[in-house]
């Protein structure tokens, strides 16, 4: 993979929701200067506050982006897998890096430089353009999950946060669905942006009303339609 062809590259561009659509004259600018980059289980991709250096494109593994404050608790704002895409708003503004990546697993990202950024983007206008307007849906449906999410309590933000989670890193079984990635009590706490005992308390309410279980140590949502009215239920309480 450390070798990968140019049509390869080609193809890893076109899956990230930031560049698809785009022509592959384009893709094969931005293929030109990327190459793939190995990373570790635990290792920093970069931290809030560095020179940008290029955008990222997860091919393998997974990838926690995240920002922390004055007393170091961390709030973890993404979880990527192959094919998404992070760091490119660093590229735009050439503003130093506003959150940190660590990798979660080992896998490797197709790195493309920023100077080879730069150099696209003066040869072909037309990815200016188009990552202009993914940025701007990419802000209008964040601005619209934070209105929502603001308002609802942590039973509720727990309950959605669950059902997001549940649809990437869960597989179904019938009306519900089974875990097949461990998240710790600490990682949903560093999600909702609050303590571990808080969301202890939360999970062992939606254990008892059995909207959520733990199997092994994974959990599993007997029907995904009850963790979603658990969310809307407390949303319409706020109301």
């Amino acid at each position: 993979m450390a070798g990968m062809r140019e049509d390869e590259k080609i193809a890893a561009l076109a899956r990230a929701y930031v560049l698809a659509g785009l022509d592959t004259r384009v893709l094969s600018v931005l293929a030109r200067d990327s190459r793939a980059v190995p990373h570790a289980s635990g290792e920093v991709l970069f931290l809030a506050g560095d020179a940008p250096d290029g955008m990222r494109i997860v091919l393998s593994g997974l990838v926690r982006i995240w920002i922390s404050d004055a007393e170091g608790r961390e709030l973890t704002l993404a979880l990527l897998e192959p094919g998404d895409a992070f760091g490119e708003i660093a590229l735009l503004d050439g503003l130093p890096r506003s959150a940190g990546a660590t990798a979660i697993e080992a896998g490797k990202c197709l790195l493309l430089p920023a100077r080879g950024f730069s150099r696209a983007l003066q040869a072909e206008p037309v990815l200016a353009r188009h990552l202009v307007g993914v940025l701007c849906e990419t802000l209008r449906r964040n601005t619209e999950a934070l209105g929502a999410f603001a308002f609802l309590g942590l039973d509720g933000r727990l309950a959605q946060k669950l059902h997001d989670l549940a649809a990437d890193h869960a597989v179904a079984e019938g009306a519900g669905a089974r875990f097949v990635r461990r998240f710790s009590q600490g990682d949903l706490a560093r999600m909702l942006g609050v303590s571990r005992e808080a969301v202890n308390k939360r999970l062992k309410a939606l254990v008892h009303d059995g909207i959520v279980r733990v199997e092994d140590g994974l959990l599993r949502v007997p029907d995904l339609s009850a963790l979603a009215e658990r969310g809307r239920a407390e949303a319409s309480l706020s109301a």
